[in-house]
């Protein structure tokens, strides 16, 4: 069995009447001086008409009491024609139906008249002839003088009420009341929207009432709010530049930090450097001989061919060893001379010939055959070898190295650009800004020891250039080195 539990009906919620004092201004002051003016024109109204129906009750006596003594006198012919003919009946007390106390009265008062509002007749009896009159007065004419009254104080309490209604909303209500209000209104909005330059009501529209110390005291705390806008923006700007000086003081910190220990591993491969350069240089010494004695002895030109190579290669590891020993203490290069840039490239390629890497990349040199820079031979020779073994790694697989130049001039001086590119993966963006730091490489395997391109910024700096790099539009990586041209 299923139990279902019903749940009490729940009745829509109907839909209150705005409150009065929810109604906006306007209709608020409409439904006020509305009701004051009507309430004023009832009064107005409802205190005059008695006042008037009492004036014509009372002129309707006197009129009627003034005919009565004329008929009353009056023996001969009617002096107002058959108009008041119809009204007036001459005869016995019977005959005209005077009543009977009205009788009466007229009997102890001949001579006199007596007017009787409940029939609207004036009574008399004459004295000498013992004739009973009455004369009816025409109702018509007294109670339009009471409607055409009546009318006339409608409407001119209307005309009047219209007036008062149509000056206070098209004229005073507008000028003193809604306008400083909707002045209040759109400096308001201004704030919201931020327009700073119409956020503040102007000193000619503020009246002088209590509106106007409103719009008065909303100026003074928009001023007051701006100005400490303004502080806080200034203590937020100098907050600002607090936090970028702390953090460049970081990164200084990090920096310095790194560089102690790049200094701690420059000492320690300086120290190495030394016993390795001694240890490598004898080995060397005695293949150079070696080497100088089988030239002497070989005559083949493909044989002497590969002797002179290696000859080269030992020279090279000689080099190579010096430079460990330059690598702690830094010295200038031993002669400066003109260097034919394409030459050099084309030797530090051939030097590279025995890495398995240069079979599947194609170098292409694009260097003018008269292109020069003044420089060491030995160094420059580093340098390029580093640059294009750098880029030899930076390739997988089949590829192109690219070596152009170009000459400009600045500070009255010729330079020559030598921009080695190459089609391989690029340099990370991460790795980018310290590139030439020693100990950065992007290479992950065990050949990228990180000290290649900062051997080269060196040498390249003594030299009184400099060394740059980036990644190219179109792939791969662009080393440009700026010497000075010879």
């Amino acid at each position: 069995m299923r139990l279902v539990v019903l749940q009490p009906l729940q009745s829509p919620k109907t839909r209150r009447a705005p409150r009065f004092k929810d109604l906006r201004v306007r209709p608020k002051l409409i439904v006020l001086h509305n009701t004051f003016y009507i309430a004023l024109a009832c009064a107005v109204y409802y205190s005059i008409i008695p006042l008037v129906e009492e004036h014509i009750a009372g002129v309707r006596e006197r009129e009627a009491l003034l005919l009565g003594r004329m008929f009353l006198e009056q023996n001969g012919p009617l002096p107002y024609g058959e108009v008041l003919r119809e009204h007036l009946l001459r005869g016995s007390a019977g005959a005209i139906r005077v009543p009977d106390q009205t009788k009466a009265w007229l009997d102890n008062h001949p001579g006199e008249l007596r007017f009787e509002a409940a029939d609207d007749r004036v009574y008399f009896k004459n004295s000498d002839s013992g004739v009973y009159g009455s004369l009816l007065l025409p109702e018509r004419y007294y109670g339009e003088i009471v409607t055409r009254s009546k009318t006339s104080i409608f409407i001119a309490l209307g005309v009047i009420y219209i007036l008062a209604v149509a000056a206070l909303e098209f004229v005073i209500m507008p000028r003193y009341v809604y306008s400083p209000i909707r002045a209040t209104l759109r400096a308001d909005e201004a704030v919201q929207e931020g327009e700073r330059a119409l956020e503040l009501i102007a000193r000619d529209a503020i009246p002088g009432d209590e509106i106007g110390d409103i719009m008065r005291s909303r100026n003074a705390t928009v001023t007051k709010l701006r100005e400490k806008e303004s502080t806080l923006e200034r203590a937020l700007a100098r907050l600002g530049e607090l936090a970028k000086d702390l953090q460049r003081k970081n990164d200084e910190l990090e920096s310095a930090h790194r560089g102690m220990a790049a200094q701690d591993r420059l000492a320690t491969i300086g120290l190495l450097s030394a016993s390795v350069a001694h240890e490598i240089n004898t080995p060397l010494a005695v293949l150079r001989g070696s080497l100088d004695k089988l030239l002497e002895t070989i005559e083949g030109p493909v044989s002497r061919s590969r002797l002179q190579r290696v000859q080269r290669m030992t020279d090279r590891l000689r080099r190579i060893s010096e430079s460990l020993l330059d690598f702690s203490k830094a010295r200038a290069p031993e002669q400066r001379t003109p260097v034919k840039v394409r030459g050099l490239i084309d030797e530090a390629w051939s030097l590279l010939a025995f890495d398995e890497r240069s079979n599947a990349v194609q170098l292409r040199n694009e260097v003018s055959a008269g292109e020069s820079v003044l420089g060491d031979y030995d160094r420059l020779m580093q340098v390029f070898v580093n640059l294009l073994r750098n880029g030899l790694y930076a390739i997988d697989g089949a590829g192109n190295i690219t070596v152009s130049s170009s000459r400009t001039e600045q500070d009255s001086r010729n330079w020559v650009s030598i921009n080695v590119d190459d089609d391989g993966r690029g340099i990370p963006e991460e790795v980018l800004p310290n590139l030439f730091e020693a100990f950065v490489s992007s290479r992950l395997d065990s050949q990228g020891t990180g000290l290649g391109l900062t051997v080269a910024e060196g040498i390249v700096q003594r030299h009184g250039g400099e060394l740059t790099a980036s990644n190219r539009p179109e792939g791969g990586a662009r080393l440009e080195v700026r010497l000075p041209a010879a």
